[in-house]
């Protein structure tokens, strides 16, 4: 937990997002658990991380990898049971981790109790109005209610037996709730309190933007490109977090919201910020950011500008379950982050993006505010583009028509040990091998494998995280820039900490310092190389 008593936890935390179906297996059947994840705790304490983000751990049918949720307050049998999470949440408490909870608003499962009792009432029943069920357009209403299509493919709208069209902006197994019904909203807080009371430290919001949509449900098409869309970023969606927070506040804990806010405007982003919404949103533009050092200079520049209009700490994030590793997309000639990124074969060189990526890594745990780790980012584990089309489970695979291999990449199992898969994943002697396969390429990458080496990328990532809380500097505060050549970000942190980032071809000579704290990569007399940072002790 946080080493500053003095600021509140989450603005300077490192939290790391364990995605559970792939990070550790305790039962041996090929899917990551909450026993698999218990065992692993020391781990993540003596990697020096503040606190956990889990990805949904909810009862659910997995159409989408738990993030179509069925009960929001129960464990699916996948993973565990709610004594076993119990028992996780006081656990990583004594290990001082806090523990942050995802919570999807937006859509539930359709095996969601209240969206079957809905099919079942049929067509303007009570139960229909919880959820957006519309009759169809064309003569015999054949056709969707509007041209809105799905962020996984094909349109937004499938059709229900007695004829009727409901809408879900994600898969068709994910019906988006009506948030305009107050009994949406009575049930999400009593969710809510339902796990505050067993002692989470706060949630992580999906899709936090889309909860509220235009009740016309205007067609999207005849839009101005610059509009905002009318299934995201209303108005209302503020008195619900407004509504939220008040909640939150109210426990002993006061618990913390960050939001998955896709949102190219920094204004709007920064509304969800104030000081009696959310606590903190993700910073996609940051992850976003092509290798070039104007790039990275103009999205911190504007991202500390625009959270410090609210008071609220800036996010960094390199990686999540949801976009390419960046091992991989620093290796590419472009680097793309996203759904978009997995379609083409554009190659990669993963010696070039491993190099990068833990230059970046130095340079986001520098920045003021908080940071986001993805399991595995600390191995220095690449994007896996090989798995065979057969053991593809990413939704947007078939939802594309099977041109666009989505996101399992990214969640492949974690290598713990050993020389083959399932490399610790698993215990000896599994009845299953891990649900996505592991490359042979990953013995050398393995947790065991990188452990008491000076130059693996999980001792970087360990010394980092623990000069990150040593260092009075690092953390909440302000960043000044220094001179820099091209190609160069140089900035320094308080008193007595700079950073600098050589993104360009050629190397650089070291700034006057007193002495060197930590490198991505070694210096070369007294130069840093291309794609490398170094942290400074300065006068």
């Amino acid at each position: 937990m946080s080493a500053r008593p003095d600021r509140p936890w989450w603005r300077d935390a490192v939290i790391y997002q364990v995605y559970p179906r792939s990070f550790a297996d305790g039962n041996g059947d090929g899917v990551g658990d909450l026993t698999g994840l218990h065992e692993r705790l020391p781990y993540l304490r003596d990697l020096g991380v503040d606190a956990i983000w889990l990805s949904p751990w909810y009862v659910s049918p997995m159409a989408d990898a738990g993030y179509d949720v069925a009960d929001y307050r129960d464990i699916d049998p996948l993973f565990g049971t709610l004594a076993q999470a119990e028992e996780l949440i006081a656990q990583a408490h004594a290990h001082r981790l806090r523990i942050i909870v995802d919570i999807v608003p937006n859509h539930c499962s359709d095996r969601h109790p209240r969206f079957q009792a809905a099919l079942a009432a049929g067509p303007a029943s009570p139960e229909r109005a919880l959820f957006w069920f519309r009759p169809g357009r064309g003569e015999h209403g054949e056709l969707p209610p509007n041209d809105w299509t799905s962020h996984f493919g094909g349109p937004a709208w499938t059709r229900a037996d007695d004829g009727e069209w409901f809408l879900h902006m994600f898969a068709p197994e994910q019906p988006d709730w009506n948030w305009d019904h107050p009994a949406v909203g009575r049930d999400f807080e009593t969710t809510l309190r339902f796990w505050l009371d067993r002692g989470v430290d706060g949630f992580r919001i999906d899709v936090a933007d889309h909860l509220v949509k235009d009740p016309a449900l205007p067609d999207a098409g005849p839009l101005p490109a610059e509009a905002i869309r009318p299934w995201r970023d209303q108005e209302g969606v503020h008195d619900i977090y407004r509504s939220w927070r008040k909640i939150a506040d109210s426990y002993p804990q006061r618990g913390v919201f960050v939001g998955e806010l896709w949102d190219d405007d920094p204004v709007r982003f920064t509304r969800y910020l104030r000081p009696d919404e959310l606590h903190t949103g993700f910073n996609f533009p940051f992850l976003s950011c092509p290798w070039d050092a104007a790039a990275f200079r103009y999205v911190i520049d504007l991202t500390l500008a625009t959270h410090a209009l609210v008071g609220a700490p800036a996010t960094w994030v390199l990686s999540n379950h949801d976009v390419v590793r960046h091992v991989t997309r620093y290796g590419r000639a472009r680097t793309a982050h996203s759904f978009d990124d997995a379609k083409h074969t554009m190659p990669s060189d993963l010696a070039l993006g491993t190099r990068r990526a833990r230059a970046a890594a130095l340079l986001s745990l520098a920045l003021p505010g908080s940071a986001y780790l993805y399991q595995g980012e600390e191995l220095g584990l690449p994007e896996v583009e090989d798995i065979p089309e057969a053991l593809l489970q990413d939704p947007r695979w078939p939802r594309s028509g099977y041109t666009d291999r989505g996101r399992d990449g990214c969640r492949v199992p974690l290598p713990w040990s050993g020389d083959a898969a399932p490399y610790g994943f698993s215990p000896d002697g599994a009845a299953a091998a891990p649900w996505l396969p592991q490359p042979a390429s990953w013995a050398g990458l393995s947790a065991a494998a990188q452990t008491g080496d000076r130059r693996s990328t999980l001792e970087l990532y360990r010394r980092a995280l623990h000069l990150r809380r040593t260092e009075p500097d690092l953390g909440d505060g302000t960043l000044t820039w220094l001179t820099a050549p091209d190609g160069v970000l140089h900035f320094r942190r308080g008193d007595g900490f700079a950073c600098l980032v050589n993104l360009g071809d050629t190397a650089v000579p070291l700034p006057p310092y007193e002495y060197v704290l930590l490198t991505s990569d070694p210096l070369e007399d007294l130069h840093v190389a291309p794609n490398t940072a170094v942290w400074l002790r300065v006068a």
